[in-house]
């Protein structure tokens, strides 16, 4: 169980970094909300370990050694490990889904490009999808069907937030956006990374990348049906919270550089009354036949790792060890390079 202790300070990390999950957990039931604030602290915190550090390679390195421990059942002394793994043990966490979380963490840390619009997808799924699917564990809800339609929801939620924050990766050294929409408008990736400016072929992107973000909002909302009704204005809250910041964007002409588009306070109230309606008219509503459509094949190993039960799994996949590698490779070469 967490305790009241570590509860709080995990409150404190998401009403800080992230404002739209804040807004929508308050109407989430007890029951949920609370590991969930445990579990957005832990990924939140994380993200923020490898995007601050000016070695990210040894952060996600400490990040494994750290949910090593998780699992292990010794958790490093600190708030946000010690809430998490409350949360494994309670919720009987399949690992495979913080690992694909660190998997996305570590494409960050060796600043992996994404050709296709596949392939971005694949990079949404562990960062935001693989985050979906362990809030479906929070409230016990397992079905390949509801998995799938939360990784949608997870994927359209990240590809919002790569078009508002298009301006603010440039200027990190960061770029998200599919490498052959590029080409095709004729924008050379590095030119963008060096003098991040709007233009109407990055417009005419980012209107892309929100058209296909407002398609998997659409397939998602047929998953709430078969969450637990308690919880279904809280998740349709957070998918229309994201979604508008999206709208807003698209207000701004699609202009995702020149400053970074949000939505206000009052917004997202307003939000969250049309959230609690709309749970109503979904619980009277008959079942949508989107509901049974298949899993994007970037997100399928998250919907079939959910469905089980293997929070006592030991060790990495293949794919994560390979990626490890890579970073141990990066961080040895960081530390010679800082002896000589």
């Amino acid at each position: 169980m967490i305790t009241a202790e570590d509860l709080a300070y995990c409150r404190a990390a998401i009403a800080e970094g992230s404002h739209s999950f804040d807004v929508a957990s308050r109407i989430l039931p007890r029951s949920v909300r609370d590991p969930a604030l445990a579990l957005y602290a832990f990924c939140r915190i994380s993200d923020d370990a490898v995007d601050l550090s000016c070695n990210k390679a040894h952060a996600v390195l400490d990040l494994s050694a750290r949910l090593d421990r998780i699992y292990s059942g010794a958790p490093v002394d600190y708030p946000a490990d010690r809430a998490f793994a409350a949360v494994v043990r309670d919720f009987e966490m399949p690992r495979a889904l913080p690992e694909a979380l660190l998997e996305g963490l570590a494409w960050d840390a060796t600043e992996r490009r994404y050709h296709s619009l596949s392939d971005l997808r694949s990079y949404s799924a562990r960062v935001a999808s693989a985050v979906g699917a362990m809030m479906c564990v929070l409230m016990g809800v397992r079905s390949g069907d509801a998995l799938a339609r939360a990784c949608d929801l997870g994927v359209a939620m990240q590809l919002t937030n790569i078009a508002r924050d298009v301006g603010e990766d440039a200027r990190a050294g960061r770029i998200y956006l599919p490498l052959d929409w590029l080409a095709e408008e004729g924008v050379d990736p590095d030119r963008l990374l060096a003098d991040p400016r709007i233009s109407p072929a990055l417009r005419r992107i980012n209107r892309r990348l929100l058209a296909e973000a407002r398609r998997l909002y659409v397939r998602s909302e047929a998953g709430v049906s078969q969450l637990p009704f308690i919880s279904r204005a809280g998740i349709l809250a957070a998918r229309h919270c994201y979604d508008a910041i999206g709208g807003a964007v698209a207000r701004r002409g699609y202009d995702g550089i020149t400053q970074r588009a949000y939505t206000t306070r009052g917004q997202k109230l307003g939000l969250l009354s049309y959230a609690a309606l709309q749970a109503m008219i979904i619980t009277l509503a008959p079942r949508c036949p989107i509901l049974f459509a298949p899993p994007l094949e970037e997100t399928r190993f998250l919907v079939e790792a959910a469905a089980q039960r293997q929070a006592d799994k030991k060790g990495w996949s293949d794919q994560v060890i390979s990626v490890l590698a890579q970073l141990e490779a990066q961080d040895r070469s960081h530390a010679l390079e800082a002896k000589l």
